[in-house]
């Protein structure tokens, strides 16, 4: 996937809150309905891109310390943050990487909720190296039907 990567195709850093007021100004309505998607890079600093972009490409191929997908709403004179989940499943990030696009909001001066307000559960099947999403905390691979971890490991296979 990251050979397929156009340099055209990567996210627009935001790391001041002048660059998302540059960035969200050329948003049309539409797009504004609906999450865009985010990663947050190892710099610490949030990157956007419209909602169809593949996690991987926003990133530049790069390792990410958070992803998902963001959304944001017009609140008296100010943007805040409306929604926001990890689902990625470019990165599958653990929901513990809240902490992560947090500070990268924070540094942009956006308002946010206290966490996750979609939060998925990825986990890697240890018998078929399946990615799954747990849902309802039954943590079984649904395509083999081993046991899956009930702890984060979506690391890449070594």
């Amino acid at each position: 996937m990251k050979a397929a990567i156009r340099p055209d195709g990567v996210g627009c850093r935001i790391a001041s809150a002048a660059d998302f007021s540059n960035w969200i100004a050329e948003r049309s309505a539409a797009e504004l309905t609906e999450p865009f998607t985010f990663v947050v890079g190892t710099d610490g600093v949030l990157r956007l891109a419209p909602r169809r972009s593949e996690h991987v490409a926003c990133a530049g191929g790069d390792m990410v310390l958070s992803a998902g997908e963001i959304g944001f709403v017009r609140e008296a004179d100010r943007w805040t943050v409306s929604e926001i989940s990890n689902q990625s499943t470019g990165y599958c990030p653990d929901i513990g990487s809240w902490p992560e696009i947090a500070r990268a909001l924070d540094d942009v001066g956006l308002e946010r909720p206290s966490g996750f307000t979609h939060e998925v559960v990825f986990r890697r099947c240890p018998d078929c190296h399946e990615h799954n999403i747990v849902r309802e905390d039954d943590f079984v691979c649904v395509f083999c039907g081993s046991d899956l971890p009930k702890t984060w490991n979506m690391d890449p296979i070594t």
